[in-house]
């Protein structure tokens, strides 16, 4: 008989998390691997959990898939361990236990950039190990992505008419990504073919009790409920969860009171919870009638209206100048202010602030960024970088820019730390700027990185570097149109220093309907061009600006003169192709940049004159 036809009748128990008590017990390895290599400890935890009460028990699979089994070289072992997994499960069933081919979320917390064609493919592998191994039914669980769980919910649902249970993991309580009510999900997959709804993960009992307060009893399926047992704790490099299981066996009958059919565990919980949530519902009854509580959606406020164009805007419309000045290495910041006032003075559009280039830490560009507001009423492009902060840190730091009244972002993935002065130093990377750059766009619709509310729309205006000093432009601009796609505003190039680079870049992206600004950065002497041309990424000069700069010799004032004549040059032909310049100061020798914004200025009034004559 199907438990389907069970949960008519009464409250079915599930078991409780597979790898906390596998990664309690000191495993430090891929949890589905033991599947294969020691399926006893597997065996045992099946065991535990029947024991205590479970009648529902999964298979150790919800990451054996072909994307999450690459990360340990294991893609070529979907199959065989897949099918262990269901081996062991069903050696340790009694004539009560059915066994559910356990598939995880692939996206996790929105870090993974698999696309959705790999997703599908890797799903149905699985999916298709399961059910020519005969579990008795599916469970779809800890999905962060409802379209990802409609998605392969679809896919299974033509394949099988084995019961199927789909739990999504909420952000925060009641809501899922990019403000999705739970009860508005739930009526999704119910509507798509599931025969379970309900949620899983990241939650405890009590904010998982409130969150199904507001869902109504579904009209054909059944609900289900698998809470961590608590937050978790972190003490000696590991993991742990406190919470005492007696605390479910109340929480279980607080579940049975929101009309949940079946009730299980996830991380953390232990045979000791689903003991105690047997226990809870012993006698009970379930629930056929509830009353629902509104749940209230959650406003998003407007972006604010800001007084100044953002810079995309500006250079679609006439010239603009942007300058990028380094933010100190040190805490003397006098230097730097001096500059910036001299360049306001110029008449330049903003100051750009790179996030720690190079790998070589200076004072935080957006405290920079926020002294050149306040202090010099200065525009700040800010830069940020994805090497230095994980995906809880950037989404703080762009909602303190943000709430600082800075708007303009340059996404970049960052230079990685060997490059740099502080050994031992360890890059993140838990994105790549074509998805922050995404993400961006998405805080533009007042929805978090993790897919909460923002309660308010960001407005930032998001830059894409692009470096056009390569063999293969056309290949190199191929990639610039995903960041495009990713929802770039304009674009900032690396430094060019050929005339003739500048007009293949002008008729390579001629297509491309958003700006660019062309990267100049003037030279200090020779031994500047040979480190630049030889040692730092991005950096491509050509042997006949090497050559004027090696004439220049020692003598430094001639070799700033042939430095800005070579500039000036490379500003005559970007301003025959394009709008925007973007200046990369040397050294804070900021003069340098000031004469050449002041040559700007006059070559534009002479070809305003020459239009108007």
């Amino acid at each position: 008989m199907s438990f389907l036809n069970v949960m008519k009748k009464r409250i079915l128990i599930g078991d409780g998390a597979m790898g906390t008590i596998l990664y309690s017990n000191g495993v430090d390895q891929c949890f589905e691997e033991l599947n294969l290599t020691h399926p006893d400890q597997v065996l045992s935890v099946h065991k535990a959990y029947i024991e205590a009460g479970a009648e529902i028990i999964q298979t150790n699979t919800y990451g054996a898939n072909y994307i999450k089994l690459s990360r340990y070289g294991l893609e070529d072992q979907v199959n065989k361990i897949n099918q262990a997994a269901v081996q062991i499960a069903k050696s340790a069933r009694k004539d009560n236990t059915y066994i559910l081919g356990n598939i995880g979320g692939i996206h996790g917390a929105q870090t993974s950039l698999d696309s959705k064609d790999e997703i599908i493919r890797s799903f149905k592998e699985q999916l298709y190990c399961l059910l020519l191994e005969g579990v008795d039914g599916l469970i779809l669980e800890t999905y962060y992505s409802l379209d990802e769980l409609i998605t392969v919910l679809k896919i299974a649902r033509e394949e099988t008419d084995l019961p199927i249970i789909t739990n999504v993991s909420m952000h925060e309580k009641g809501i899922l990504e990019n403000g999705i009510l739970l009860p508005d999900a739930l009526q999704q997959l119910e509507d798509y073919g599931a025969d379970v709804v309900g949620v899983n993960c990241r939650l405890g009992p009590h904010h998982m009790v409130e969150s199904l307060e507001s869902v109504p009893l579904p009209r054909r399926a059944f609900l289900a409920a698998y809470p961590n047992a608590s937050l978790p704790g972190f003490q000696d490099g590991k993991l742990f969860y406190e919470n005492k299981p007696s605390y479910f066996e109340s929480c279980a009958r607080d579940f049975r009171d929101q009309g949940v059919r079946l009730i299980g565990g996830c991380c953390g919980t232990t045979p000791e919870h689903i003991k105690a949530i047997s226990e809870g519902v012993k006698g009970l009854e379930p629930l056929y009638e509830k009353e629902v509580r509104e749940q209230q959606e959650l406003s998003v406020l407007p972006g604010d209206s800001l007084k100044e164009k953002p810079l995309h805007e500006i250079v679609k419309e006439r010239h603009s100048v942007i300058v990028e000045l380094g933010a100190p290495k040190h805490l003397d910041i006098e230097a730097f202010l001096e500059g910036a006032r001299a360049l306001k003075e110029a008449g330049i559009d903003a100051i750009t602030l790179a996030d720690n280039s190079l790998a070589t830490p200076k004072i935080c560009n957006a405290t920079m960024a926020s002294i050149l507001k306040r202090e010099i009423g200065m525009r700040p492009l800010v830069h940020v970088n994805c090497r230095d902060r994980n995906m809880i840190g950037l989404q703080s730091h762009l909602m303190g820019l943000h709430t600082a009244g800075i708007r303009e972002i340059l996404a970049v993935t960052g230079d990685p730390t060997t490059v740099g002065d502080f050994p031992g130093a360890k890059s993140v990377y838990d994105l790549i700027s074509f998805k922050l750059i995404e993400l961006l766009k998405q805080s533009n619709e007042g929805i978090s990185f993790s897919g909460k509310s923002l309660r308010q729309k960001t407005s930032f205006s998001v830059a894409a570097a692009f470096n056009p000093n390569v063999a293969n432009l056309e290949k190199a601009v191929k990639r610039l149109e995903k960041k495009i796609t990713s929802g770039a505003d304009y674009i900032l190039t690396q430094p060019i220093y050929d005339p003739q680079k500048i007009i293949e870049l002008k008729e390579a992206t001629k297509h491309l309907e958003i700006p660019i600004y062309v990267g100049i950065m003037p030279l200090t002497s020779t031994r500047n061009a040979e480190f630049l041309h030889n040692e730092v990424p991005g950096f491509k000069l050509t042997d006949e600006v090497r050559s004027r700069m090696r004439e220049a010799g020692d003598d430094r004032e001639k070799a700033i003169e042939e430095s800005l004549s070579i500039a000036k040059e490379l500003i005559d032909t970007t301003l025959e192709h394009f709008h925007g310049i973007y200046f990369v100061t040397p050294f804070i020798r900021y003069d340098m940049i000031v004469t050449l914004v002041e040559y700007i200025h006059q070559k534009i009034k002479e070809q305003h004159k020459e239009v108007v004559s």
